[in-house]
């Protein structure tokens, strides 16, 4: 094998372990991220059912101060 195709070798190995790692980083962050975003998500469910239970609570508040005044 000669020097010159060694060379081309090593440097095109050396090239694909530099994006390798910065693949690894990316998906590392990507991973964090993704976790941070679903951590997000379950707290705005668990407020949007808060929100949905206090409308029905309402609801059924006003039904209750209405209907005497109906049947008065």
């Amino acid at each position: 094998m000669s020097e010159e195709r060694l060379e081309r070798i090593e440097t095109k190995i050396a090239f694909q372990e530099d994006m390798i790692e910065e693949l690894n980083k990316t998906i590392y962050q990507q991973s964090k991220q993704l976790e941070r975003l679903e951590a997000k998500c379950e707290a705005l469910a668990g407020y949007i059912s808060s929100l949905a239970a206090s409308v029905n609570e309402n609801k059924s508040m006003m039904s209750e101060r209405t209907t005497p005044l109906l049947r008065a």
